[in-house]
């Protein structure tokens, strides 16, 4: 009884044993299936969108538009070459006034500086002595042809006086032309044949109506013929330039719409067309010239003031997603499109520059299919906190 008692310990103790041991078995047995079925991992590029997220997001189809791509590119404000004048005098002479300043407003006609000339007045004694000698000839032609009609004189002398007069009046009229060559109008002529009176003074005179732009002489100064003086320009149209990179000089012709936008002016615009396409590259800048024509009567826009022109090419129906669906990272572009209905995906999308608020669609979408067309930007903050 005694050794039953003894051993009965024991025997508890061995079916504790032997039931630890069983459930062991069955955890390294239960392990392995464990291993085999893991859990599935969600999509990085995938988000189910909740009530709150989807009061935000606007779902529409990709559009086949007329699509305009628009090129951007510096400009500035310059003068109308064919509305400047380069005015200079007409003789050689000595500045003794100015009547001018660079800003000036000045009509056609107006006078701009006055100078003193030494070839003027030479040239005014040699009108002076050709008209005299003209008169001679002219009385002893007329003399001549009584004493003819008397018989007293020949045909011959008749004929010399006679010559004698064209002779005079050929050398008057080379004095007269030399003198408007020099700046004198008609009836300051006129006023010196009746005064006999040489007066020295010449006067630079602005051949348009116009604004000062330029002066580059002073008082005291002596000029020549041909060296401009002033330059008057009428600034009521303006050429607005703009140069184009090479790589895009196939884009724009004569008769493109463009938009010019000034910052100066609060990014004021003005629309217009090209007037002026460059055949020729600059081999430095490789670029195009390209020009518009703006009105200007109210003076705002000042030559060389710096802008923005935006040529549109000429339209072609693509594919377009707005501004607002495309999501930018890693200098990629991306668009969520709708998977479900409040499941979304963000794919690559390859697309071209943007125009009036849209962008033309070259790669990854197709037409129809739904996108986030607003809202983008809160969907993708909400994917991004899901994956942390």
């Amino acid at each position: 009884m005694n050794r039953l008692l003894t051993a009965l310990p024991l025997l508890l103790l061995g079916c504790l044993a032997l039931g630890a041991c069983s459930s062991k078995d069955e955890a390294t047995k239960a392990a392995p299936s464990a291993q085999a079925a893991p859990a599935p991992v969600n999509d990085p590029m995938s988000i189910v969108a909740d009530a709150e997220v989807a009061k935000w997001l606007k779902v529409a189809p990709v559009q086949t538009v007329e699509y305009r791509e628009t090129i951007r590119v510096p400009a500035s404000a310059s003068v109308d070459e064919t509305r400047v004048a380069r005015i200079g005098a007409s003789v050689t002479g000595r500045i003794t006034e100015l009547r001018a300043i660079v800003g000036q407003n000045v009509t056609r006609g107006q006078v701009l500086a006055a100078l003193n000339s030494t070839e003027l007045s030479n040239a005014q004694l040699a009108f002076l002595k050709a008209y005299s000698a003209k008169m001679l000839a002219q009385r002893a032609a007329e003399r001549a042809q009584q004493l003819f009609d008397a018989d007293v004189i020949g045909l011959a002398e008749l004929q010399r006086r006679q010559t004698e007069l064209a002779q005079a009046e050929a050398d008057m009229s080379a004095s007269h032309d030399q003198l408007k060559v020099l700046g004198m109008a008609e009836a300051s002529i006129e006023k010196l044949e009746a005064t006999r009176t040489v007066n020295s003074q010449s006067f630079v005179v602005s051949s348009i109506s116009g604004t000062v732009i330029d002066r580059i002489v002073a008082q005291g100064q002596v000029v020549q013929p041909g060296a401009a003086v002033f330059t008057v320009a009428d600034l009521s149209r303006l050429w607005v330039q703009a140069e184009v990179p090479e790589k895009q000089s196939d884009l724009v012709k004569v008769g493109d719409v463009v938009k010019v936008a000034i910052p100066a002016l609060e990014n004021r615009t003005i629309e217009g067309r090209l007037v002026f396409v460059s055949s020729t590259v600059n081999p430095e800048t490789r670029t195009v010239t390209v020009r518009t024509e703006v009105a200007n009567t109210d003076r705002s826009i000042r030559p060389a003031m710096l802008a923005v022109m935006m040529i549109e090419d000429r339209p072609t129906m693509r594919p377009v997603v707005p501004v607002d669906a495309v999501v930018r990272e890693n200098n990629k572009d991306y668009v969520f499109t709708r998977v479900a209905d409040n499941r979304y995906k963000l794919v690559t999308v390859a697309l071209g520059p943007e125009s009036n608020g849209v962008r033309p669609v070259v790669d990854g979408l197709k037409d129809g299919e739904s996108i986030v067309a607003d809202g983008a930007f809160h969907l993708n903050n909400e994917r991004k906190q899901n994956l942390q």
